[in-house]
């Protein structure tokens, strides 16, 4: 089963107003999926930063996601580098219940979740990402 890539409608709504692009979305799971994680924060939580088109990483945007190697990763928040350093414990704490619970949905619940517009499903458009140079 190839890996399902998702945003939580809030980080979606951020990405699109930050430009965060699909494509970098898609780069950064090729990423991911290759163990290069900048923090993994317990549970199914990772950390990883992304770079702003004409930007390096380090200044760029950081993501928290959930994720299952091969199965599912979803993007659930967001931020900028110069917007603040990290998230809070309590932001931690919440995050790391969402993604617990989006990891523990079937994939029917995933895809109701997609068709009622409380998750958006990513599409990448390479072939297969684990064949890069």
């Amino acid at each position: 089963m190839p890996l399902r890539l998702l945003k939580a409608l809030e980080f979606h709504k951020w990405a699109k107003s930050e430009g965060v692009t699909n494509a970098m979305l898609c780069a950064a799971a090729v990423e991911i999926e290759g163990g290069l994680v900048d923090a993994r924060l317990g549970g199914f939580l990772i950390k990883k930063r992304v770079a702003e088109p004409g930007r390096g990483k380090r200044g760029s945007y950081r993501t928290i996601a959930a994720h299952r190697q091969g199965n599912r990763l979803i993007f659930l928040h967001g931020f900028s580098k110069n917007e603040k350093d990290n998230i809070s414990n309590k932001e931690l704490k919440a995050l790391r219940k969402l993604g617990d619970q989006y990891m523990e949905y079937s994939e029917s619940t995933v895809s109701k979740q997609v068709a009622e517009r409380i998750m958006v499903e990513i599409k990448c458009h390479e072939q297969n990402p684990k064949k890069r140079p």
